[in-house]
């Protein structure tokens, strides 16, 4: 019988990664007869667990060309063109890849030696055979959950069957789904903890605010046993951002960046190989501790590249990082005037884009242009309001893309940043009635959206927006209340931070303002020496207090 352990914190007992795993460990017996054949296939599902689709995707090859007529190449090079996480797939291709095995299922079923490789490739001809992406996604998870209850013994089923799940929750991220795939793969975890595929799906299931602590063990040990897998170096910074571990993220980001660098060069690849997602939330982590200047850099650095590409990627990562970099720095930086090409981003995207440019030019006086951004938001906003999801314990997946397919998330945040500069607007001529009612409409808005895991997809998130105009308005308890809501969402998070100590000070909390000052300093020690909040911290709170 298969021995199930507790979900514990299992970290610190784990022993070291063996040495010359550097993509982990798995056992996966196939019929190769060739060892060329094996090792490739074995090289190939290890780059898969890490969702190294094309590095994968070579190593089939090589294993199909080794072995030609090998079924389990073929199954592993279709499977590379399924991206569950990321709501993508290119099914043409995986059915052309399928046809190297057989014209047709039947014939491809009779090359399999095995019943368990004849499983497998059932499971993938239910994936890429006929329906809609829903039909098809999900046959293939119920197809893995038969393979599971025939072997509950099989971690490679068991850790398969749990991404399939993940790839079950359409249109966003339902905690529920989420938790039904933790509980396939957690169960392995301590007799398989170098497995990359239990790893990496497992930080998946627990990357938001509430389930994180549960996903640091797997934080912790994904990047020691896949740190040739670029974007196992950056899966870290999943839990470290919902845990608000900023130092802990920019490392991992750091490297995982490096290592895009390093796989690009070596391929001779060009800007569209370089990998912006962890520079993303690598800049955003360096925001959270004051380090303006070293996210400028990294800025600058999507921004030089995007004169070569105009991709959808390279957009989507001009925008969502220069938003960060404009909110954390009162909308005042050169890069609000750089234009960026918003056609065929998504909604929530280009949301971001208008809500970020229309503060910059309230800023500069100009409510003109800004009322012109509310227009554009306006128009973006969904004829009606998406259905209400749950607020807590969910979240919209993170992809590496501009591209990743709309949900509701994505009328919402555009409703969100409307309702948003609509106050702002209104605050700029003296209205501030009206600005709190957009304002509380905005934070309304947002508790109906998915928890979301990273930098936010609302570039300022409304709770903190609205704090920072209450205190201002001298509402100092109310103000207290809306950064203790934003922080629920976003914990550790700079700006939300700042307003909580400042508005505890403001409401005659001075024990609780200090302790709030004090949780910023541990994480500002390396701030900016100019930078304008720093000064206030250590003399509140205790440098590195």
């Amino acid at each position: 019988m298969r021995r199930l352990v507790q979900m514990t914190c299992l970290g610190a007992a784990l022993a070291a990664p063996a040495a010359g795993q550097e993509l982990g460990q798995i056992d996966f017996p196939t019929s190769a007869r060739a060892q060329a054949a094996q090792e490739a296939f074995r090289r190939g599902t290890l780059l898969l667990h890490s969702f190294e689709y094309e590095d994968a995707r070579e190593q089939f090859v090589a294993a199909r060309e080794a072995e030609p007529g090998f079924a389990m190449a073929t199954w592993g090079e279709a499977l590379t063109f399924y991206h569950p996480i990321w709501r993508r797939e290119e099914q043409d291709q995986a059915r052309e890849a399928l046809l190297h095995l057989g014209p047709d299922a039947a014939a491809r079923a009779a090359a399999a030696p095995t019943d368990a490789e004849r499983a497998w490739l059932g499971s993938v001809e239910a994936l890429f055979g006929e329906g809609t992406r829903t039909v098809r996604w999900t046959a293939y998870a119920d197809a893995l959950q038969r393979m599971h209850k025939a072997d509950p013994d099989n971690v490679e089923v068991a850790a398969f069957y749990a991404l399939a799940v993940l790839g079950t929750s359409f249109g966003g991220r339902d905690a529920r789904t989420y938790m039904r795939a933790a509980a396939i793969a957690q169960p392995y975890f301590a007799a398989h903890p170098d497995h990359p595929g239990l790893l990496h799906y497992l930080i998946h299931c627990y990357d938001d605010p509430i389930h994180a602590p549960l996903g640091l063990p797997m934080a912790r040990r994904y990047d020691q046993v896949a740190p040739a897998a670029g974007h196992a170096l950056h899966m870290p910074s999943h839990i470290y951002v919902a845990l608000g571990m900023w130092s802990a993220s920019i490392a991992a980001n750091i490297a995982s960046f490096a290592a895009g660098d390093a796989r690009r060069e070596r391929k001779a690849l060009g800007v569209e190989a370089r990998n912006w997602h962890a520079c993303q939330w690598q800049a955003y982590s360096h925001l959270q501790q004051g380090q303006r200047a070293a996210a400028a850099k990294l800025l600058d650095l999507v921004w030089q590249d995007h004169a070569e590409s105009q991709s959808n990627r390279m957009r989507y990562h001009v925008v969502v990082m220069r938003a960060a970099h404009l909110v954390d720095g009162g909308y005042q930086h050169e890069s609000a005037g750089w234009e960026v090409d918003l056609t065929g981003l998504r909604r929530s995207t280009a949301a971001t884009d208008h809500f970020v440019r229309g503060m910059a030019a309230l800023g500069r006086g100009d409510a003109d242009t800004a009322a012109g951004r509310l227009a554009d938001l306006r128009r973006l906003a969904p004829a009606a309001p998406p259905p209400t999801q749950l607020a807590l314990g969910q979240a919209t997946c993170c992809a590496p893309s501009g591209v990743r397919p709309e949900t509701a998330q994505d009328g919402l945040a555009a409703m969100v940043a409307g309702a948003q500069l609509a106050g702002a607007l209104a605050a700029a001529r003296g209205d501030d009635v009206e600005a709190l009612a957009q304002l509380r409409e905005a934070c309304r808005l947002e508790d109906t959206m998915d928890l979301d895991f990273g930098p936010p997809v609302v570039a300022k998130p409304a709770h903190e927006m609205l704090g920072e105009a209450l205190l201002e308005l001298e509402q100092a308890d109310e103000a207290v209340r809306e950064f203790e809501a934003a922080l629920r969402r976003a914990p550790g998070r700079g700006l939300a931070q700042l307003g909580l100590a400042r508005a505890l000070g403001a409401a005659g909390q001075q024990a609780a303002s200090r302790q709030a000052y004090a949780a910023m300093a541990k994480h500002w020690a390396n701030a900016d020496a100019d930078h304008s909040v720093r000064a206030e911290i250590e003399t509140a709170g205790g440098a590195g207090g």
